[in-house]
């Protein structure tokens, strides 16, 4: 029996959800998957927006995956407003929702993971080693369970739309994956769940994550050709504002491997420390 939750129709195991899209596939509908950790916001809705393009009824999961978080983040304190996350599906008309506990994902026993080796490698993967073999062992669990039309990712995690994409490929996976441009608030900070832990003096200052990569941008439609010198700007503008640079990197869209100079449409990549939040932001290098 499915339960409903501040409007929306909410599903506890693989069972419940297979049994619902049994008969969706019946009636003859398309169904969508937007799969997230909760702490919804409006970034998340332009994915079911997305989603409505593209099938009749859509998924959303949310589930905290305890495999993506290493032993010093913030799993525990991760946002888990559940109710509100319901509330917001039920108001953009979500058909279904799933939140299995983490028993339930993973259950005694379990020692299964899907890897992708190249693609994670640098970038993200340099500082947080498991975190990826944790998405993709999720999110192919939540395909498996779905067996959707397509599922729907956003770039901001760019390097984590890239190797979805690469999994469901080399996995013959029947879901086709698609990214959806990044949702920016009216001043350009991308919008993310973690946004939440800034104060209002970092979240000013966190705008020089955009700044930096819209002058990226700039200085590659004015004639800058030099990965490295573009990279050293951006940190540097990010560094003044009181940020802690994690990584900037100019990268190959496809393979996510460094460029040493722009010569062919590149991809500006950043994770940078303000406050105790982590944030990424992304943006094409067109020469």
């Amino acid at each position: 029996m499915l339960e409903t939750i501040a409007g929306a129709q909410v599903a506890r195991t693989p069972a419940q959800v297979r049994a619902w899209t049994e008969k969706m596939r019946v009636a003859g509908k398309r169904i969508a998957l937007v799969p997230t950790m909760g702490a919804l916001h409006a970034g998340h809705m332009t994915l079911v927006a997305a989603a409505r393009h593209h099938a009749d009824v859509v998924i959303v999961t949310v589930f905290v995956n305890p495999l993506q978080f290493g032993p010093k983040e913030d799993f525990a304190a991760y946002p888990r407003p559940f109710d509100k996350d319901c509330a917001l599906c039920a108001q953009a008309g979500v058909e279904l929702i799933y939140a299995p506990t983490p028993q339930t994902m993973y259950p005694p026993g379990f020692q299964s993971h899907v890897e992708v080796e190249a693609l994670t490698q640098g970038l993200c993967g340099a500082a947080r080693p498991t975190h990826f073999r944790g998405v993709t062992t999720v999110v192919l669990k939540l395909l498996n369970i779905a067996m959707a039309d397509v599922a729907l990712f956003g770039e901001k995690d760019y390097q984590q739309l890239q190797a979805l994409k690469r999994m469901a490929l080399d996995l013959d996976h029947p879901t086709q994956v698609l990214g959806v441009a990044i949702a920016r608030e009216p001043d350009g900070l991308a919008m993310s769940s973690r946004n939440v832990y800034l104060t209002a003096a970092e979240r000013q200052a966190a705008l020089a994550i955009v700044r930096s990569l819209r002058a990226a941008q700039a200085a590659v439609r004015a004639g800058e050709r030099d990965a490295a010198q573009l990279a050293a700007a951006m940190a540097a503008a990010m560094t003044a504002a009181g940020g802690r640079v994690d990584y900037v990197a100019i990268v190959d869209p496809q393979s996510l491997q460094p460029v040493a100079t722009v010569a062919q449409p590149a991809r500006a990549i950043v994770a940078t420390w303000f406050g105790r939040a982590r944030l990424l932001d992304n943006a094409d290098l067109l020469p």
